[in-house]
């Protein structure tokens, strides 16, 4: 297993990331942070540590360098710039195809909160790179004409307690036209802190990653099916 910290060079920045690649991989998650969080995120690393023993890599990111997140701590402005953080995940994706223990390796793309608006608007851009979308308490609706034009499909995982976001996943669900999947965590809140919650939301995903590899390999240039 590969296990270190890297840099990721963008179009117009350098941003730090932590890669973790086991041999062989069947694919790489590259996760999406939500508003006001960055690659220590406890949750994302949560989920990331149960996709791994599904076989796949996994890449953490921060999506600001330090100057943006400073900026970001006292104006909350670059966290909601969706076109940014989108340009930023493209840039990261086209960086582990050049990379030699992840070219050829779908990519998975898991984003948080405003994170997930990012991930869909870089699924859009590389049709032909993301296997699929996983979104936890994601802010989908920010992905706003992108909705219509990702191809891969889309899991979109909310709690129950968290009603605004909720609605506002149901709409984006309306607005998609990939195969597409809504589960809703009983009891849990945005941050899924309740007892069980995050573990629901890691097992979901890992199912989620496993079908679709799994139909991946099985029919290599044929569409997605449903499930």
């Amino acid at each position: 297993m590969i296990s270190e910290m890297v840099l990721v060079h963008t179009s117009d920045a350098a941003l730090p990331g932590d890669l973790v690649v086991p041999t062989p991989a069947r694919g790489v998650v590259l996760f999406a942070h939500g508003s006001g969080s960055s690659r220590h995120s406890s949750r994302n690393r949560a989920v990331a540590a149960e996709l791994r023993t599904a076989g796949v890599g996994t890449l953490l990111l921060d999506l600001l360098n330090e100057r943006e997140e400073r900026h970001d701590a006292l104006t909350a402005e670059h966290r909601f710039d969706i076109p940014l953080l989108g340009r930023r995940l493209v840039g990261a994706i086209d960086w582990l195809r050049t990379q030699p223990d992840t070219r050829g390796l779908p990519v998975v793309l898991f984003g948080a909160s405003t994170g997930a608006a990012g991930a869909l608007v870089a699924a859009a851009e590389r049709p032909e790179r993301v296997l699929t979308v996983i979104a936890r308490g994601g802010r989908c609706d920010l992905a706003r004409d992108a909705l219509a034009r990702v191809r891969a499909p889309v899991l979109l995982i909310v709690g129950s307690q968290d009603q605004q976001v909720l609605t506002l996943n149901e709409e984006a669900a309306r607005r998609l036209r990939a195969p597409h999947a809504l589960h809703v965590v009983e009891g849990a809140t945005h941050l899924f802190e309740e007892p069980g919650a995050l573990q629901e939301v890691a097992a979901t995903a890992r199912q989620w990653c496993e079908e679709r590899l799994r139909a991946a390999s099985g029919h290599r240039g044929t569409p997605q099916e449903e499930t």
